[in-house]
């Protein structure tokens, strides 16, 4: 069988190779699956920040 001598061997390739098509699978998948949407504890963190950095300059 392909010059293998066990089958413990055999399943090791086969599963690196499942392993590594499933890994291009699942980010082909999710190539362009966007960030977390903006939220408004964000933007109200970021005003505040700037208003601090405004002050201490």
């Amino acid at each position: 069988m392909l010059g293998i001598p066990d089958k413990a061997v055999f399943l090791a390739y086969a599963l690196s190779v499942f392993s590594a098509l499933l890994c291009v699978l699942y980010g082909v998948a999710n190539w362009n699956k966007g960030d977390e949407p903006i939220q408004t504890e964000d933007v109200q963190w970021a005003k505040e920040e700037k208003e601090d950095i405004e002050e201490t300059l």
